[in-house]
């Protein structure tokens, strides 16, 4: 068998027979047609030197530094054109796989880095499992986070392996595990240091041959109470949004009473209702739309040979030790300047925070170390690694610090006229080559950076609140931005672990002015009489987090406000602001942003409830005409309708980074594959 092939065969003296995934021609492990194929044709090579006695046990490996088997490949399961197919192609997998399951010798399988869904699915089909302790790899059947199930077998075997309830809750949660955690509730045997773990793979596949040990699945308890329970809870929570989950439920619970080869037909036809359906293809959607931004690059944004010099001048400061960027400053301790400076210290940046005075700073820190302590709650990170990276935070309410940072970072209150005042003065206190970044979620780059010299170095990163949940980050590129500032803040971002979108400097870029002549609308619909409860209800039917209303609560009744001006004065010719708001704003109604407790809703702890009694004087008296279908799809258009006029301003590149950008920077609902993707049908 050629060493080119991504699987390939051989056998060691001792008769120990290896399967290892290499493909050479990517960069991960990927069941595709090619490997798929050439994992056939080791099996009947495997099978062939059992026959002739050569072969005493065999071992599976993957030969990547992180990625053992990916699972299936994407693109094979989004070309499904139907239900036959869809079904045929679980078919199909599942007899490749249950070669190795009824292979004539023990088969081990040895993980290092991620093995997912039909990766597991093939390392469920042998015999032992021993995974890495490296914290690359992590295993599990995240199938229906991507609006499908496991059809390779995982539904009948996990069952058999570890229960039907704990095995159904895992394939629910759709997500991967790591070693130890995986250990713990059974999907593998052992765990070995990343140096032995071939060497334990081997002794294990020998031991199993000596002692003909049997690893055969127990018999099967069956949790009625707990199926039924389950399956009305998902059916009233996210089944209605993901039939992945009822098909899951379906497929353990009717797999679970039935001889292994009928379950597998049982599993193959649960796949098919759901693979070949919408949900999942607007999930495979988004999964590359989530995929490619971590490739994005600043290509179609300046000229080639600019982006050719600039890319090898990051290329020489890499290989020198210096990254694009590695000191920050940071101007502004409110919730966006903290949030900002701790994400910064937590990835391993010194930075340092400036305010006008202590308190502002005192309670920036407090912030901060909030954060820092719900991450190690939730064991993000051990306290000593919360604690060294808060010492990586200086304060000042002057400016020492700020004369060795590559980037400055300023996150004021959102007025042009106090923006450009701080770039004129931080121009005067920085090195004339210290990039210098807006964190404004509207205002037009150039309008900031009007009077700096070297106006090449100035450029919009508007982060998202709360910055250590939100993955979007927009790179604005005004008209003066060089392609080297660039490229280096476009570096630093991917550095920071965020997902760029990539924004050309105009009102309210991309997020902003989408998101807010959408909620002009809604304002619009509930001025005009649709009450708070039913406009919130209909979007959040639509599949949206939280309604209209109740995000500019969030927001804030005042920036909302503003905004909503800012964008009548840059489009007044078809943005026709909406007055609610600045009656709220009059009537002591902001919202829920820095703690107040009243705006469309009042609040009380986590309590909230619909303000009728201080705004229904506000509003006018109707109904939504077509009910909340109607209304919901009437507001999703508007903001279509913005989006492409984006696209065709050139804001953006491509529908796909409007999609992405409004998936994850305003949780636009995933199972329907993004805004641009719903509008066109």
């Amino acid at each position: 068998m050629s060493a080119r092939e991504p699987v390939t065969f051989s056998v060691e003296a001792e008769g120990v027979g290896w399967i290892t995934f290499d493909d050479p021609s990517a960069r991960a492990n990927v069941l595709n047609s090619a490997t798929l194929a050439a994992l056939a044709s080791a099996l009947d090579a495997a099978e062939a030197s059992a026959a002739k006695g050569t072969l005493k046990a065999l071992a599976v490996m993957g030969a990547k530094e992180k990625i053992f088997l990916a699972g299936a490949d994407l693109k094979l399961l989004a070309a499904l054109p139907d239900t036959p197919a869809a079904t045929e192609f679980a078919r199909r997998g599942q007899r490749l796989l249950q070669r190795l399951a009824e292979c004539p010798v023990p088969v081990v399988c040895a993980i290092h880095g991620a093995c997912a869904g039909g990766g597991f699915e093939l390392a469920l089909a042998c015999d032992w499992r021993i995974a890495s302790d490296a914290s690359v790899t992590r295993v599990g059947l995240p199938e229906t986070s991507l609006g499908t199930i496991p059809g390779w077998g995982g539904c009948v075997r996990l069952p058999r392996l570890i229960g039907v309830q704990p095995a159904l809750e895992h394939i629910l949660k759709g997500q991967l595990v790591s070693a130890p955690d995986a250990l713990r509730i059974g999907l593998v045997h052992e765990v070995a240091p990343v140096a032995e773990l071939k060497a334990r793979a081997k002794a294990a596949a020998l031991k199993l041959a000596a002692d003909r040990i049997s690893t055969g699945s127990p018999q099967l308890a069956f949790p009625t109470e707990f199926l039924h329970e389950r399956r009305a809870a998902v059916a009233k929570g996210e089944g209605r949004r993901n039939p992945a989950l009822l098909a899951a439920i379906d497929a353990v619970e009717r797999g679970a009473g039935l001889p292994l080869a009928e379950a597998l037909k049982v599993e193959a036809k649960c796949f098919g209702e759901v693979a070949a359906g919408a949900v999942c293809k607007n999930l495979i959607h988004v999964f590359f739309l989530r995929d490619a931004a971590k490739k994005r690059s600043l290509d179609g944004w300046f000229g080639e040979a600019e982006i050719a010099a600039v890319a090898a001048i990051v290329e020489r400061r890499k290989a020198g030790g210096m990254p694009a960027v590695q000191r920050i400053g940071v101007v502004g301790a409110g919730v966006m300047g903290s949030g900002i400076a701790q994400w910064c210290a937590a990835r391993g940046f010194e930075v340092v925070m400036r305010d006008v005075r202590e308190d502002l700073l005192t309670r920036g820190l407090d912030v901060v170390r909030s954060v820092f302590d719900g991450a190690v709650k939730r064991g993000k990170l051990t306290a000593g690694e919360a604690n060294s990276a808060l010492q990586r935070i200086a304060t000042t309410t002057a400016w020492e610090g700020f004369e060795t940072c590559d980037l400055v970072i300023e996150a004021i209150v959102e007025d042009a006229t106090a923006k450009r005042a701080l770039f004129s003065e931080l121009a005067r206190v920085v090195p004339g080559d210290t990039m210098l970044a807006s964190n404004t979620s509207a205002l037009p780059i150039e309008e900031i950076g009007s009077h700096v010299a070297n106006p090449e170095r100035t450029i919009g990163l508007h982060f998202f609140n709360p910055v250590s949940r939100m993955s979007l980050v927009e790179l604005v590129i005004g008209a003066k931005t060089s392609a080297e500032t660039a490229a280096r803040v476009l570096a630093f971002v991917k550095g920071l672990g965020k997902s760029p979108v990539i924004c050309r400097s105009s009102p309210g870029f991309l997020m902003t002015r989408v998101l807010f002549f959408y909620l002009n609308e809604a304002v619009r619909c509930w001025e005009q009489g649709v009450a708070t409860a039913e406009l919130d209800a209909a979007l959040r039917d639509f599949g949206w987090p939280m309604g209209p209303l109740r995000l500019i609560d969030e927001v804030g009744v005042d920036v909302t406000d503003f905004i909503f001006g800012e964008l009548a004065r840059a489009f007044p010719e078809r943005f026709e602001r909406t007055s609610a708001c600045g009656r709220l704003l009059a009537a002591g109604l902001c919202g829920r942003k820095n703690g107040a407790g009243r705006g469309f809703y009042r609040y009380d702890g986590k309590a909230e409830a619909v303000n009728e009694a201080e705004t229904r004087a506000l509003a006018g008296v109707g109904e939504s005409a077509g009910g909340r279908r109607a209304l919901a799809e009437n507001l999703m258009r508007v903001m279509a309708e913005e989006a492409q006029r984006c696209l065709d301003e050139g804001v953006v590149k491509s529908a796909d980074d409007v999609d992405f950008a409004l998936l994850s920077g305003a949780g636009f609902p995933a199972f329907r594959g993004g805004l641009m993707r719903w509008a066109r049908g």
